[in-house]
């Protein structure tokens, strides 16, 4: 089976889903955003381009050293307008034909003015949406163009005095831009990690409970089913009840897992469950499937139960599950005492039972166990019991409702 096909499979697939939907709405959020500043970026090329031209009269006026301008001025001016009007889909081709249209007005003669909106607007758009190794030298290039004027216009300054000034109107604009693309590239970076994250964080999630299910009931089938070999010649007699139990372990397995796997949102997120919610209120029905496994389990329900908030509640069931599961794999006493103490302000779990061998390493069952306690702020202990050659696994809850993640 592939591993889409699998529930851990399908869950992260959900999961994905989710995630990529969530891409596609913030997209065609982007794409509306666009659209709307499309418009608004048009017309303040078009007033920019409008004061240039209005200004050409004004400028004739302030200074007798300059060319007059003339329909030579008036196209270029139009021309640096219509390139600065496509730098949001080319920027680099805009932003240097902004730069060679300017340069040329400027190494003309012709007076300074607004124009120099064009190449500062262009620039910054490369510089945004660009890498540096591009709209680097792109402005290097704009520079040289734009210094050409200082040896032909004879309104320039002299020599390097007119380096400086023209600087700016490259350098500025560029490293704004620029800044401005690595202060986006790391909000996006963050904001792709944290929905990884929060992916990961599901996927772990669902996997530990389809662990906890799948893993009781196997291995609550995998016992009768020794047992059924071990009995079908010498008792055969034995072998039905032996197999009633099996398909009630499996049973109850499968229902689990539907529960499980109904968490997931779905088109219809409204559909009933196959079953209830596991919750405390279920051990006792916990506790005779795995009599029915061929497990003793002793029952101690001690102090008043109280309702518990639903993640505080589910956490506490699993850990009973696991911790009778343990049991069942691992044990070479078929024997454990369960212990639930309901007080006002926590409920204890405490599964003990003999061990004579190694203690336990830490797997994924006990690893998810203690990920389960801790993450609602409670307590969680695996280890040698009360009583020698004991194994105990405790856990406490708190009833406090904001623990609930």
């Amino acid at each position: 089976m592939s591993a889409v096909g699998t529930p851990s499979g399908r869950a992260g697939a959900a999961t994905g889903g989710r995630v990529r939907a969530d891409r596609a709405a913030r997209a065609r959020h982007r794409v509306r955003q666009w659209a709307r500043k499309g418009w608004a970026d048009a017309a303040f090329v078009a007033a920019l381009t409008l004061l240039s031209l209005v200004s050409l009269p004004a400028q004739d006026l302030m200074s007798t050293v300059d060319r007059e301008t003339d329909a030579v001025a008036v196209v270029l001016v139009l021309l640096a307008g219509g390139a600065t009007a496509l730098r949001a889909r080319r920027p680099l081709t805009a932003a240097a034909a902004a730069g060679a249209l300017v340069g040329a007005y400027l190494a003309a003669g012709y007076p300074y003015g607004p124009l120099f909106g064009f190449v500062v607007l262009t620039l910054y758009t490369a510089a945004r949406q660009q890498p540096l190794a591009r709209s680097a030298p792109l402005a290097a290039a704009v520079y040289l163009m734009l210094a050409v004027h200082l040896w032909t216009n004879d309104a320039a300054l002299d020599g390097p005095a007119g380096l400086l000034p023209l600087l700016a109107w490259v350098a500025i604009p560029s490293t704004v831009g620029a800044a401005r693309r690595l202060v986006v590239a790391a909000h996006a970076r963050e904001r792709r990690a944290t929905e990884q994250r929060l992916v990961d964080a599901e996927r772990l999630r669902l996997s530990q409970e389809v662990h906890d299910v799948v893993g009781h009931g196997l291995a609550a089938i995998q016992m009768q089913a020794d047992i059924t070999l071990h009995l079908s010649r010498p008792r055969p007699e034995q072998t039905r009840a032996a197999l009633e139990a099996i398909s009630h372990a499996s049973r109850s397995a499968l229902e689990e897992l539907r529960t499980t796997l109904a968490a997931i949102p779905r088109e219809d997120p409204g559909r009933d469950r196959a079953a209830p919610t596991p919750g405390l209120a279920r051990a006792g029905e916990l506790c005779r499937r795995v009599e029915d496994a061929g497990i003793t389990v002793r029952l101690d329900v001690e102090g008043d139960p109280r309702p518990l908030p639903p993640a505080a509640d589910v956490a506490a069931y699993r850990v009973l599950q696991e911790s009778l599961t343990n049991v069942i794999k691992h044990s070479a006493h078929q024997h454990a005492d369960v212990r639930i103490a309901h007080t006002a302000a926590a409920v204890t779990v405490e599964v003990t039972n003999q061990n004579l061998g190694p203690p336990p390493v830490d797997g994924i069952g006990i690893t998810g166990m203690r990920r389960r306690v801790t993450q609602l702020g409670g307590t969680f202990r695996a280890g040698p019991g009360p009583r020698a050659h004991s194994f105990q696994v405790r856990a406490t809850l708190p009833r406090t409702p904001e623990t609930s993640p």
